[in-house]
């Protein structure tokens, strides 16, 4: 019988052949980082998924039950169309082609190179997804059109000429011979080119012919969430748990709130402490300076005491991005370790001051203890099989611990003063938000009465947006941006809280279990380092793990296969 360890070894290898990810985690990096998002591309590492599904039978190990319900996921998602028809704001093939860019390095002559080559290929796949939307299209699957202009707009601003051209300004910094720098601006040109068709694509010809209606349904809704989760869920009993939690927090934040400046209204409390001296900085260097700062004494207050961080993934590294639309986000170091862990900013258009205390919950989420150190401990386990270790990503398993960290961050005593406690009331009735909007805006749930939030009954774009800002004090920019963004990935809301639930369950029923014997920090690292997997492995095998008090649970099978 082939083992689970086998099964991974060989679909890594075949993936390795159709995905640059893959290839560099194998040893092989491909020449090119940018994913092939063609028809053709796509299609064959479905068939690589389909293969391995089939390969795998009925395994009862870690790796294997993980690996199965990946692939499962994977499969659906491109039987449904959903793989081939992705337009949502952050997540489609064609902000891949951008972000390749963020990392890649800028020093050396070599990398210049590098840097021509990648902006060389850009055009080729941006006509790449246009060939699969077209064929997508053809097929009559769904395509919204509200993420067809979402993603049009964002593209747009990538290369406007009266703003910030992303792929040109990339360029400017090069100094050396001319011949490259003239290779260079042509790549910039044509990449800027291409991006400007593609936006004509969306805007003139896929737009107008696709559907006008947002909301996916059940169907589509429960592939996608299940997805995402890497579970089956409720969906009615996790709407009616959204409320609960609404109500809960908004009388703990309207309370709080109260207390710090007198205020009886939760929105004009967080408008006071919005003006308090020192309580904003800039955007720019200001705001990064902040950032690293703020991140580097968490590092110090965590690492040793609280969690056994991996030295050679510190420090992590505040930066700022241009082309994005008032987000923070995470981006893991790479498989050779040439790369940091990074914490990306960017600000909505017109922002000139960001109130920090608002936006500490965030840091938490994505730096310290969140993203990163769930990618650092992950990273780090040689026992863990390379295709869990760094591929193996699902929202709920990620999304869900780093919003338990949040929490975490709380009971650890990293916040500064009550505002900052303020500002984790508002991410966390954030997350609270996703889930009833999500699943009132695709399942079409009616808005109960009497919650005291909103007056309105049923669910609406407009409707929810209104309503993010209102109850968990996003600005209306941001808030836009949010409710565009459930609309395209439909399900992936649900992440944050149901899997920071899971994570908080575990630990209580650990706590019971030990008593004074519990220790958090053993509890901590023996979770992380079962490595990433959908929210229903994980809950069994955090519950085959309850009560031991091992930081290693998992055996290293006799043969590796890991290029580090």
């Amino acid at each position: 019988m082939t083992s689970s360890w086998e099964v991974a070894d060989r679909y890594l290898t075949d993936l390795a052949e159709v995905d640059p990810e893959a290839a560099a985690v194998v040893g092989r990096p491909a020449d090119l980082e940018l994913p092939d998002i063609s028809p053709e591309g796509l299609a064959a590492r479905h068939q690589v998924d389909v293969t391995a599904l089939a390969s795998i039978g009925s395994p009862s190990d870690p790796l294997g039950i993980a690996l199965k319900e990946r692939l499962r996921a994977q499969t659906a998602l491109y039987n449904y169309g959903f793989t081939t028809t992705l337009l949502a704001p952050l997540a489609t093939p064609i902000h891949q082609l951008r972000q390749v860019f963020d990392d890649l390095p800028r020093e050396s002559e070599q990398d210049w190179h590098r840097v021509a080559e990648h902006l060389s290929a850009v055009a080729t796949g941006y006509r790449d997804y246009t060939a699969t939307l077209m064929q997508s299209r053809a097929r009559g699957q769904r395509i919204s059109r509200r993420q067809a202009l979402i993603v049009a707009d964002q593209c747009a601003g990538w290369i406007d000429p009266a703003g910030t051209d992303f792929y040109r300004r990339l360029v400017t910094d090069y100094q050396g011979s001319p011949a490259l720098s003239a290779q260079l601006r042509s790549g910039a040109e044509q990449a800027s080119a291409a991006a400007d068709v593609f936006v004509d694509f969306l805007r003139q010809d896929l737009a107008p012919t696709v559907q006008a209606k947002d909301a996916v349904g059940p169907e589509m809704y429960q592939v996608t969430s299940r997805a995402f989760l890497g579970a089956e869920v409720d969906l009615r009993e996790l709407y009616e748990y959204g409320w609960s939690e609404l109500a809960r927090l908004t009388s703990a934040a309207t309370t709080l709130g109260r207390q710090l400046t007198g205020h009886q209204n939760l929105a004009a409390a967080r408008s006071a402490l919005d003006e308090r001296p020192g309580s904003c900085v800039t955007p720019g260097p200001e705001l990064v300076s902040w950032l690293q700062n703020r991140m580097n004494r968490v590092t110090a207050a965590l690492s040793g005491t609280h969690f056994d961080i991996p030295a050679n993934t510190l420090p992590v590294e505040a930066k700022m991005v241009t082309a994005g639309s008032g987000v923070m986000y995470y981006s893991a170091p790479d498989p050779g370790g040439t790369r940091p862990g990074r914490v990306w900013w960017s600000v909505p258009p017109g922002t000139t001051s960001v109130p920090t205390w608002r936006e500490v919950s965030t840091v938490h989420h994505e730096g310290l203890p969140g993203h990163h150190l769930q990618f650092a401990v992950t990273q780090g386990i040689a026992e863990l099989h390379p295709w869990q270790r760094y591929l193996c990503h699902i929202h709920g398993y990620a999304e869900g611990w780093a919003h338990y960290s949040e929490q975490l961050a709380v009971d650890l005593g990293l916040l500064e003063d009550d505002a900052e406690q303020l500002g984790v009331y508002g991410a966390q009735l954030w997350r609270a938000a996703r889930i009833v909007i999500d699943l009132g805006l695709h399942l079409g749930y009616p808005i109960p009465p009497g919650t005291g939030l909103t007056s309105e009954t049923s669910w609406t774009p407009e409707v929810a947006v209104q309503f993010l800002h209102h109850v968990a004090g996003v600005d209306l920019a941001t808030a836009g941006y949010e409710v565009d963004r459930y609309l395209g990935w439909p399900g992936q809301a649900l992440a944050f809280k149901v899997g920071a639930k899971l994570w908080t369950q575990a630990r209580s029923e650990q706590q019971q279990l030990l008593g004074n014997a519990f220790n958090q920090k053993e509890f901590h690292m023996t979770a992380l380092r079962l490595g990433p997997m959908g929210l229903d492995p994980l809950r069994s095998a955090l519950s085959s793990t309850a009560g031991s008090t091992s930081t290693s649970t998992v055996t290293s099978p006799p043969v590796a296969g890991d290029p580090r």
